[in-house]
């Protein structure tokens, strides 16, 4: 069963953000996943970053916390009557010379501006949390 929480993180270097576009289903993204049961959120998006982007970083918390309703078709994933999930928001800032190293759910990254992250981006979710970090470091909207 899927879980009802997961984590999305925003990996910035200066004015510069990476998206990774997702092996499932082509839509560019942020590292992002479920936490598990015995995980805090911060404790699941730190593994996850790990996992997804090889980043071990420290995890800023963009105390944003979003909802949204599992699609239809994708609620046999989850338990009966469990199809609202929560996304915690954190940004990890990658150093100098850094980039990547993909797992087997992404296929390529790319470093992007505000702009185009924004554009690029398949869920409202994590537009929403890229201006929130953006705004953060100082980029306007």
């Amino acid at each position: 069963m899927r879980k009802t929480r997961e984590a999305a993180i925003f990996v910035y270097r200066r004015r510069q953000f990476l998206l990774m576009r997702r092996r499932r289903d082509g839509h560019w993204n942020v590292p992002a996943g479920q936490i598990e049961d015995d995980e805090s959120f911060a404790e699941g998006a730190a593994r996850e970053l790990l996992e997804e982007a090889q980043l071990a970083a420290p995890l800023i918390d963009l105390d944003l916390r979003e909802t949204y309703e599992v699609e239809p078709q994708y609620r046999r994933l989850y338990a009966a009557g469990e199809y609202t999930v929560t996304v915690a928001s954190y940004a990890a800032e990658a150093p100098d010379g850094w980039e990547p190293t993909l797992n087997h759910e992404h296929t390529e990254y790319r470093w992007c501006s505000h702009e185009d992250g924004l554009a690029l981006l398949h869920w409202l979710e994590a537009r929403t949390g890229l201006r929130a970090l953006a705004t953060r470091i100082g980029i306007p909207a």
